[in-house]
């Protein structure tokens, strides 16, 4: 016998639970994983306001490169805090369960942070292109009104996008089965578990996935197509390494975020929503977010500079 919970009853968020698998249920790992996962939150946290204090303190990096970067930081603290620490809490209290307003109210913030990281690595894209193909223009079209006002737009997107989705989601039935094969609820997996129609849920999905993501990585294609047909013009080693150097950076995130996340929503079907594909997601929803401040950073002289005197003067008030 089959039991349904139907979402627009409100019994099911009285009374059921999801239960997050996570990334493994061997006992002897969950330690390890809380751990690793504590230690990755803690860094990725400390990092990335390292870098927003650095940017807020030094006047030099106050441009509209610096300015996305900031922002980039901010939104990665809050796409791991949606999902790390309810994952820290799961394995601490050797629990799995999430509730329905808990695993829908995730779907809907990780939805907005995700979104609004990708709208920022469209802007990053976008600076570099105007920087290097417009370099006498830069000022007059990257404006802090004009880079105010994208920031803005890019959330206003997400939240409508996030909350179109949960929206939707509310219509779908639920079975018995609750059980996500992931460490934090994710639309696709939800979707697979709704014993309702699913189809206006997934075209919604694939429409969304299109504008919001193809079409801007399209974007991003273009505009560093005409970046690197701008180097090469440079008649100097010294002037196209320069330039180059402002541009990897952002490309090494930009083939993190986009690759893995595309290629766990390509391999999803393929691996059945297996572990597989959560592992992989890790990558993009937690290792990214750690990796941005030190990829941006390293290479990087004047935040090099920036962030030693940030702890220079912290270091003073001890």
């Amino acid at each position: 016998m089959r039991i349904i919970y139907n979402m627009k009853s409100g019994n099911l968020s009285d009374t059921a639970e999801f239960l997050l698998l996570g990334l493994s249920e061997d006992p002897g790992l969950q330690l390890i994983l809380f751990c690793l996962f504590l230690s990755m939150y803690l860094v990725t946290v400390l990092g990335n306001l390292l870098i927003i204090m650095a940017i807020i303190y030094d006047s030099h990096l106050h441009t509209p490169m610096y300015f996305f970067l900031s922002n980039l930081s901010f939104v990665d603290i809050c796409f791991t805090t949606t999902t790390i620490p309810k994952m820290l809490v799961n394995i601490q209290t050797q629990s799995k369960a999430i509730s329905y307003t808990g695993c829908l109210t995730q779907i809907c913030f990780v939805l907005t942070f995700a979104g609004l990281e990708n709208g920022i690595l469209i802007m990053m894209a976008y600076d570099r292109f105007v920087a290097i193909c417009h370099p006498l223009r830069y000022n007059v079209i990257m404006s802090p009104r004009l880079c105010g006002l994208l920031v803005l737009l890019s959330f206003l997107i997400s939240v409508l996008d996030a909350l179109l989705h949960t929206l939707m989601a509310l219509r779908l039935s639920f079975c018995t089965d609750l059980k996500i094969s992931h460490f934090f609820c994710e639309l696709a997996h939800i979707l697979k578990l709704a014993c309702s129609d699913i189809f206006l849920n997934n075209i919604f999905v694939y429409l969304v996935t299109s504008l919001l993501g193809v079409v801007p990585l399209s974007g991003i294609i273009f505009s560093y197509s005409r970046i690197v047909s701008s180097i090469m013009k440079i008649p100097s080693a010294g002037g196209k390494y320069k330039a180059f150097s402002t541009c990897g950076s952002h490309l090494i995130v930009v083939s993190l975020f986009y690759g893995t996340g595309f290629g766990v929503y390509l391999s999803s079907e393929a691996t059945h929503f297996s572990r597989k594909s959560a592992i992989v997601s890790v990558i993009y929803t937690v290792v990214t977010p750690m990796m941005n401040p030190f990829i941006y950073s390293l290479r990087n002289k004047d935040m090099i500079g920036a962030l030693s005197k940030l702890i220079s003067r912290i270091s003073s008030f001890h």
